[in-house]
């Protein structure tokens, strides 16, 4: 580890796939005075910048010792870590799910008292679009998953309840819509599912202090107009989004933009109808 230090007066999160795309996105936004981040991933974090309070750990979340090294002495875990997209079976299992119950192992050794885990729409993408009402898709409809990645997604859940219910550490899952700085990579689907980056720091920052959540499943999104997602729960610990794909329509209903937007089903056609285990766009 680097940086930081052992002043136990501070808040100390660690966040497990801080090197990737959506980790890379929450670390400026996560810093705050009195905080310490705690960043580990199986590739080196960068440097941590002039100013910034930061420990950067080598380590992946399938290694027991490395994990419970990273979880000694923290407040909180955001759990990141993991392959974020579509891969083979033995692959998925091993990092996403044996990973998530290592590290949540880990944090139940440690004491770690809240654990904020990274789920994904894709834990429910055979929802179909429909099935919303006007108050949008519960944040805790049973399991519809539409890959391999999804069924990950969907057992770590289960995982956190379990370590909720059995040892009551306070355990959110965070059903992710897609996290990028606009929608625009995501093409017109992003207009439902887009979660931006400012957005996911105000909901994680609610995620880590609202006050014994015990186990929670919430949908994370932005207020997006044409988002079929529920918002009640998250709102409910906090939440206020203040962004809204809407602004982005322009740039992505264009060409059969339209038309891609009738597939039935929240998890997307390159989700829904791509091989299992065959990587996908995004």
């Amino acid at each position: 580890m680097t940086g930081g230090g052992a002043d136990s007066s501070v808040q100390r999160i660690l966040i497990t796939g801080a090197a990737g795309g959506m980790g890379r996105l929450m670390r400026p936004r996560l810093r705050r005075d009195g905080r310490v981040l705690r960043l580990l991933d199986v590739l080196a974090p960068a440097p941590a910048e002039p100013g910034e309070r930061v420990e950067l750990v080598t380590g992946s979340v399938t290694d027991a010792e490395a994990m419970a090294a990273a979880c000694a002495g923290v407040d909180a875990i955001i759990h990141l870590g993991g392959h974020s997209r579509e891969t083979a079976w033995v692959d998925t299992v091993e990092v996403n799910i044996t990973g998530t119950h290592t590290l949540l192992e880990a944090a139940r050794l440690a004491g770690v008292p809240r654990i904020v885990l990274a789920s994904s729409n894709h834990a429910v993408g055979f929802r179909e679009i429909a099935e919303a009402g006007p108050a949008g898709l519960p944040a805790d409809s049973s399991p519809r998953p539409d890959t391999y990645y999804g069924v990950s997604k969907a057992a770590i859940e289960a995982l956190g309840s379990l370590y909720h219910s059995r040892f009551g550490m306070d355990v959110i899952a965070v059903r992710i819509g897609s996290c990028f700085e606009t929608p625009l990579p995501l093409g017109p689907r992003g207009l439902i599912t887009w979660l931006s980056p400012d957005d996911g720091a105000r909901l994680f920052e609610a995620c880590l202090a609202a006050p014994s959540p015990g186990y929670r499943m919430i949908w994370g999104v932005s207020d997006n107009t044409r988002r079929i997602c529920s918002l009640a729960e998250a709102e409910a610990l906090g939440y206020k989004s203040l962004d809204n794909a809407e602004r982005f329509a322009d740039q992505l209903l264009v060409g059969d933009g339209a038309e891609q937007l009738r597939f039935p089903y929240l998890g997307g056609a390159a989700f829904c109808t791509a091989p299992l285990g065959a990587p996908n766009p995004l």
